[in-house]
């Protein structure tokens, strides 16, 4: 089954939430701060996190920001009454997956968990296929309807990254950090120049797109 931790100081929405995820077929673990949730972490394996953000001590996006240190890939979905794009950005920085704002829908809660899940399992699988296109990881090699087509290894790693996690946003910083180490902030616009280079690769292609977030950065769109 399933495990889902839950970290919200209210202690009733968070009663709420783990109720409605069991109804829903998943085990949801209770915890009332970043630090509880943190020896839950320790004990306990799990595969999604939801969290609040205004929390007393340890807000959601230092724990994020923790947990991204020791785990790069468990999904994190940030519930806030934070409506500002601020407050949005600065949670995607920290590395979360999805936000939701207060007061949520159960539902799309629900929706929205099926969803980052699924997203998850796709980026851990070692073929990718949207379409058209075939992605393979261990061979680094990128095939539209079966013709391989001639990438480098950060540009696989790039598109790869973004085709395994739709609609998320990566950064630049992010981008670049992961697959050339740490540059100059004139180096960071490399990353545009390899999304350009991909997007004229794969411009036959209909099945997605990669799509600029203006102050953000990359996202791809399955179409």
């Amino acid at each position: 089954m399933i495990s889902i931790l839950v970290v919200e100081d209210d202690e009733k929405l968070n009663r709420i939430i783990c109720t409605y995820l069991k109804t829903n077929g998943y085990n949801a673990v209770s915890a009332k701060s970043p630090v509880e949730a943190y020896s839950l972490l320790d004990a306990n394996s799990f595969d999604m996190i939801i969290s609040d953000v205004m929390m007393p001590n340890v807000d959601g996006f230092t724990f994020a920001s923790e947990i991204r240190k020791v785990s790069p890939t468990i999904p994190i979905l940030f519930i806030t009454a934070l409506d500002d794009l601020t407050s949005k950005r600065k949670g995607f920085l920290a590395g979360i997956d999805d936000y939701m704002v207060k007061p949520i829908d159960m539902d799309e809660l629900v929706l929205r968990v099926g969803s980052i899940l699924r997203r998850a399992k796709i980026s851990n699988e070692n073929t990718l296929k949207i379409g058209a296109v075939t992605l393979v990881k261990d061979e680094m090699t990128a095939y539209i309807d079966g013709k391989e087509v001639d990438l480098s290894p950060r540009e696989f790693n790039v598109l790869f990254k973004l085709l395994s996690h739709p609609k998320k946003i990566f950064t630049r910083s992010e981008l670049v950090d992961e697959y050339w180490g740490n540059v100059s902030d004139n180096g960071i616009r490399t990353v545009d120049v390899y999304v350009t280079k991909l997007r004229k690769l794969f411009a036959s292609v209909n099945d997605f797109e990669i799509v600029t977030v203006h102050g953000f950065g990359y996202k791809a769109v399955i179409k």
